[in-house]
C-alpha cells in the first residue's frame, strides 16, 4: 500500500478542526495555516501525479481490509490529474480570498479545507457508498461557503442550493441501494465484474439504479434538465467561492467517466454504454442553453454562470462519445474550462467592487478605477472562455470536433459547437464593449471600494496563466491525457490492482 494516497484527504480533514479550535479569533494565523496546508496539498498532488504518470495504479486499503469488503482509495492517472487541478485552483482561490473576502464571515478557512477534503475524497474513492459520503462532506462545506458573508440574495440562493442537493443525495442513496440489491457490491472494480453477470430478470432494476445515478451526477454537473440551480448559486456566491465551485461541476463529470466506462462500458454485456443515448442529447441542449444564456445575461456574474453551463455542455458532449480520442479531448477541455471559468468569476468581482451602485451590471457607466488593468484581464478570460485562438479553449474545441467526425451525430455536434461559440463571442463582446469601451468615454468616475487588492490580481493572473500554459505545453499535456484515456478504456489494470491481494500493478502487468 502507498500511504501517501490518503494524505490529500487526511491533511485538510485534520487542518479544518485545528482552524476552528486554535485560529478562529486570529485571522492572520488562520490564513497562515490554511495557505500552508493548501500549498502542502499542491506538493502532494504533484508527487502523486509524478507517480501515476508511470501508469501504475495505486491503492490504499483503510484498516488493511481487502476490497471489495473494506474502504479502498485508488490513484490512477485520472484521479491524479483531478487532484492536481483541485490543488492548483485552491491555492490561487485562497490567495484571492485572503485579500479581504475571508473577513466577511466566520470559519471561512475551516470550511474551505473541509471542501477540499470532500473533493479530494470523491476523486480518490474506489467505492460508490464512500463516494456518497465524500459528496456529503463537500456539500455540507459548500452550504457554509455559499452563504459566507450573508445578504438576502445569497441566503435565498443558498436555500435553493441546499434543497436541490438534498434531493440529489436522496436519489443517490436510492440508486446505490438498487444497484447493491442486484449486484451485492458497491466497489467500482468489483461492480465492473458483476454487472455483466446480472440475471436478465434483474436487468431492469440495475438499469434504473444506474440511470438514477446518472441523474444525480448530471445534477452535480449542471446538465439539462437539472441545471437550473447553477446560475443563481454561482452568481450570488462570493467570488472565491464561485471560483472554487468551478471544480464542483467537474466532480459530476468525473463520476460519469468513472462509472459509465468502468462498470457500464464495453464489457458490461446487456448494460454496455447505458448512458450514451441519454447523455449526448442532454449535453448538446446544455451547450445551446448555456451560450444563449451568455447572450441574454444582464450581469457579469450571470454571464460567467451561463458560460460555465455552456462549457459543461461542451465537455459532456465529448464524454458522451465514449471513445479514447474523445475522452482525451474532453479532459483537455476540462482543465481549460475549469481555470477559465474560475478566472471569470474573480474578474467579475474585481470589476463589481470598483462600480458601487452599478456593481457587475452590464450597463454603461463612468470610468472605474484600474479599468486599464481589468480590461486586458477580461479580454484574456473572454478569449479563453469562448474558445477563440490562440488560447487552449480553441485547441480543446478542435480536439473535440476532430474526435466527433466519425460519430453518427457529427453534423449536430459540429453545428452546435461552432454556432454556440459564435453566440459566446457576441455575448462576451457585448459585455466587454459595455463595461470598458463605452464606459471609457463617459464623464466622471466611480469611487473605488476595492482598493488596489494586489493579492487578488496576483491570484487572477495565476489562474489566467493556466490556459496560456495549456496552450504552450499542449503537446506533452495531450500525450499524458491520451495515456489517461487509454488507461480508462482498458480497465483491467485498475480492476486487478483493486481486487488482487498482490502489490500495485501497471496496466501492462494485468494483461
Amino acid at each position: 500500500m502507498n500511504h501517501w494516497i490518503i494524505f490529500p484527504i487526511l491533511l485538510p480533514a485534520l487542518l479544518a478542526p485545528i482552524l476552528v479550535m486554535a485560529a478562529r479569533h486570529d485571522i492572520v494565523l488562520a490564513r497562515v495555516f490554511s495557505m500552508a496546508g493548501t500549498l502542502l496539498s499542491l506538493a502532494l498532488a504533484i508527487g502523486l501525479m509524478h507517480t501515476a504518470a508511470t501508469g501504475t495504479v495505486l491503492t490504499y486499503q483503510l484498516g488493511n481490509w481487502p476490497a471489495p469488503f473494506g474502504i479502498v482509495l485508488v490513484l490512477d492517472r485520472l484521479a491524479a490529474l483531478m487532484l492536481l487541478l483541485t490543488a492548483a485552483l485552491a491555492v490561487a482561490v485562497l490567495l484571492f480570498a485572503i485579500d479581504g473576502h475571508d473577513r466577511q464571515g466566520r470559519h471561512f478557512h475551516a470550511l474551505f479545507q473541509f471542501q477540499l477534503m470532500g473533493i479530494n475524497g470523491a476523486f480518490l474513492t474506489g467505492d460508490f457508498f464512500n463516494l456518497f459520503v465524500f459528496f456529503e462532506v463537500l456539500l455540507i462545506a459548500s452550504y457554509g461557503l455559499m452563504v459566507h458573508g450573508g445578504g438576502a440574495a445569497r441566503i435565498k440562493a443558498g436555500v435553493q442550493y441546499v434543497v436541490i442537493n438534498l434531493m440529489g443525495s436522496t436519489l443517490f442513496l436510492i440508486a446505490v441501494a438498487m444497484i447493491y440489491s442486484v449486484t451485492g457490491t458497491l466497489n467500482m472494480a468489483d461492480l465492473a465484474l458483476r454487472v455483466p453477470a446480472v440475471a436478465p430478470a434483474d436487468q431492469a432494476l440495475l438499469h434504473t439504479g444506474a440511470l438514477l445515478l446518472l441523474l444525480v451526477f448530471a445534477l452535480k454537473a449542471a446538465l439539462v434538465p437539472v441545471h437550473f440551480w447553477l446560475p443563481g448559486t454561482y452568481a450570488h456566491a462570493s467570488a472565491p467561492v464561485a471560483a472554487l465551485f468551478a471544480i464542483m461541476t467537474k466532480v459530476g463529470a468525473y463520476c460519469i467517466i468513472r462509472l459509465y466506462i468502468l462498470a457500464f462500458g464495453a464489457s458490461a454485456g446487456e448494460s454496455a454504454w447505458l448512458a450514451a443515448p441519454w447523455l449526448l442529447p442532454a449535453a448538446l441542449v446544455t451547450l445551446a442553453l448555456g451560450m444563449v444564456g451568455v447572450l441574454a445575461a444582464r450581469r457579469l456574474g450571470q454571464l460567467a454562470s451561463f458560460a460555465v453551463i455552456g462549457s459543461m455542455g461542451t465537455l459532456l458532449t465529448a464524454i458522451a462519445l465514449f471513445t479514447p480520442q474523445a475522452l482525451a479531448a474532453a479532459l483537455y477541455y476540462l482543465l481549460h474550462s475549469t481555470l477559465a471559468g474560475a478566472a471569470l468569476f474573480l474578474i467579475a468581482d474585481l470589476i463589481a467592487r470598483r462600480r458601487p451602485g452599478a456593481a457587475d451590471a452590464l450597463s454603461v457607466g463612468p470610468r472605474f478605477a484600474q479599468i486599464g488593468l481589468l480590461a486586458p484581464l477580461f479580454f484574456v478570460a473572454a478569449i479563453a472562455m469562448t474558445g477563440m485562438p490562440p488560447l487552449s479553449g480553441f485547441i480543446g474545441k478542435l480536439l473535440i470536433l476532430d474526435a466527433a467526425r466519425a460519430h453518427d451525430a457529427a453534423v449536430w455536434i459540429w453545428a452546435l459547437v461552432l454556432t454556440t461559440s459564435l453566440l459566446a463571442i457576441i455575448g462576451f463582446g457585448r459585455a466587454g464593449s459595455t463595461l470598458f469601451w463605452k464606459s471609457m468615454g463617459e464623464p466622471g468616475s466611480f469611487p473605488s471600494r476595492g482598493g488596489r487588492q494586489p493579492l487578488a490580481y496576483v491570484a487572477t493572473g495565476l489562474i489566467l496563466a493556466g490556459p496560456v500554459a495549456l496552450t504552450l505545453f499542449a503537446g506533452p499535456i495531450s500525450r499524458y491525457l491520451d495515456a489517461t484515456a487509454a488507461q480508462i478504456f482498458a480497465p483491467e489494470g485498475y480492476i486487478a490492482t483493486v481486487l488482487s491481494p498482490r502489490p500495485n500493478l501497471t496496466a501492462g502487468d494485468a494483461e
